[in-house]
């Protein structure tokens, strides 16, 4: 488990109120609303189907406190923590019909978001042992960047720019308009301020020295294969911040570490991690049959 700082309410909330709008629609949970009876209280079991990591846990609350406040959580896993398939992840109660309206959107954050943290601690265990760190893009969803990015962190992960006024990073397109990398490197240079650090794209060998004897605070390796990596980091000698990106699996990742690169960029933790299958599940004794009969 990571030693995970967690988001701030004032970020949080209005992300997963907007969810619930979206969810409820012009008339809320009509069919919790005519089959299950005002009064009737349930304890129900958020229960993880596959092994991972769990990631979302305070959203899960916020979409239940937001439909009704007097539902409650009980934890029996910690954020950025391993579940075995099977295991319980925490025990919600309070008001059913509540409980079954905030379901989807409980566990739609959850899922997506324990999804990225068990993608992203795949990989940190893959380059355990090197001086690697896994890092995410921005290729997110629009909306949930910050909550993608958390969920890298709680997976091991680290974080990079969360937007395009956070650094420099001149890639392909820049190089291309500009002109030519020393010439982009140098106009960045003078755009900014001297707490901006500035990191250039390059896809060959050639492209890294220009960059190199221009200044940089990093380097972007782009796509390259495994022995053009080791010679780069070799040819960086420390001078930058080595970053290897373009094409990253569990299986490259290890390869890819071994060269000595600082970091390790993944854009489909963001875009394309699979959900973490995790299910809100009724007990065997059911709280609620006195009414129902």
């Amino acid at each position: 488990m990571t030693s995970l700082a967690p988001l701030p309410q004032i970020i949080m909330e209005p992300i997963v109120r907007y969810a619930l709008l979206e969810d409820l629609g012009r008339a809320g949970d009509i069919t919790s609303d005519a089959i299950i009876p005002a009064d009737c209280k349930a304890t129900l079991a958020l229960n993880a189907r596959q092994a991972g990591v769990v990631a979302g846990l305070d959203l899960v609350m916020f979409a239940f406190l937001l439909v009704d406040p007097g539902i409650s959580m009980q934890l029996r896993c910690p954020e950025g923590g391993k579940v075995s398939a099977g295991e319980t992840i925490a025990i919600v109660s309070g008001p059913a019909r509540s409980l079954l309206t905030a379901e989807r959107t409980a566990l739609n954050f959850l899922c997506k978001l324990s999804g990225i943290a068990t993608a992203t601690a795949t990989l940190v265990n893959a380059v355990r042992g090197y001086n690697a760190k896994i890092v995410c893009t921005r290729k997110t969803t629009p909306g949930l960047r910050v909550l993608e990015k958390y969920a890298v962190r709680a997976g091991g992960g680290a974080n990079h720019r969360f937007a395009l006024d956070d650094a420099v990073l001149i890639k392909d397109n820049h190089i291309a308009i500009a002109g030519d990398i020393r010439t982009a490197i140098e106009r960045a240079r003078s755009a900014i301020g001297h707490m901006v650090k500035i990191e250039v794209e390059v896809d060959r060998l050639d492209q890294l020295e220009i960059a190199l004897t221009a200044g940089v605070d990093a380097v972007l390796l782009d796509n390259m294969s495994v022995e053009d990596l080791a010679q780069a980091v070799a040819m960086v000698g420390g001078r930058a911040i080595t970053e290897a990106s373009g094409r990253v699996t569990r299986a490259s990742a290890t390869a890819i570490a071994a060269t000595g690169v600082d970091l390790i960029s993944v854009g489909w933790l963001t875009h394309s991690a699979p959900i973490l299958d995790i299910g809100l599940d009724m007990p065997a004794d059911r709280n609620c049959n006195r009414h129902l009969n």
